[in-house]
């Protein structure tokens, strides 16, 4: 809901606006009554010229107040959208999806550490991470998450997620509803959903297995949200963090990912 501050703001910008275009108004004014001063023995034909000027300039005053409301109400609008927000025509209720049998639910608990149980009410993209754990499961991340729940919440503590977890056999487990935040991407924790890796070795390349799972995976999610391949980011595109290794290390392969997940969503 926009506040009151909110719109004594864009009150203020309409004020100015307004202000600004008086004040040239004011101007114009005295420019025009400087150009038809005209001596007394004018011809009755110079009169009749600086009458049409006078009637130009009346018009002149008339519309710029109509000018700068038009201006107002279009700014006003315009604010009205960015600060109020508005519901997308595609958006898409996030706890409708239904989840296919091939993935395993599995949700951590809620805590303040992994899993806040803070409403996503919008994916705008899927963020591609690697566990950086070799030869881990994706069953041990998970536990890993959940037990970030047993720090003291009166303490600073570690912090993460993520919504899914894709093994090294190519298994995939959620660990978060997708209608939830969790913490794995920095600034876009609130508009995206977070999909970690798990790989077999330091280069961070993802096993056969486990890159047709998440192929699969992201082509699935990019169709249930309306989303495409290009809506497909790295932790790397975020913050610049190394991660996924392998993709931010060889553009050329995460390249030939996303056009995998493209093929991918025509099945």
């Amino acid at each position: 809901m926009k506040s009151r501050r909110d719109k004594t703001r864009n009150n203020d910008i309409f004020e100015k606006d307004y202000e600004n275009i008086r004040q040239i108004s004011s101007r114009s004014r005295e420019n025009n009554s400087q150009i038809i001063r005209y001596p007394k023995d004018r011809s009755r034909r110079s009169s009749s010229k600086s009458r049409q000027k006078k009637g130009g300039f009346l018009t002149e005053k008339a519309v710029i107040p109509l000018l700068a409301l038009a201006i107002g109400v279009a700014a006003g609008l315009g604010g009205g959208y960015r600060l109020w927000g508005y519901e997308r025509s595609n958006t898409v209720n996030l706890k409708d999806i239904e989840i296919p049998s091939w993935i395993e639910q599995n949700f951590i608990r809620k805590n303040l550490f992994s899993r806040p149980d803070v409403t996503l009410k919008e994916v705008n993209n899927l963020v591609i991470h690697y566990v950086a754990n070799t030869e881990s499961s994706a069953e041990a991340n998970r536990r890993y998450f959940d037990n970030l729940a047993d720090q003291d919440p009166q303490q600073p503590g570690t912090v993460g997620g993520s919504h899914f977890i894709v093994g090294l056999e190519g298994e995939i487990i959620q660990c978060i509803p997708i209608s939830e935040i969790t913490y794995a991407s920095n600034s876009r924790n609130f508009d995206t959903l977070a999909i970690e890796v798990c790989h077999p070795d330091d280069t961070g390349k993802f096993s056969e297995p486990t890159y047709d799972s998440l192929v699969r995976l992201t082509a699935w999610l990019c169709k249930e949200l309306n989303l495409t391949s290009k809506d497909l980011i790295r932790h790397y595109d975020i913050n610049g963090k190394n991660c996924p290794k392998y993709y931010v290390e060889n553009e050329d392969a995460w390249k030939q990912f996303k056009k995998d997940v493209k093929e991918a969503m025509k099945k």
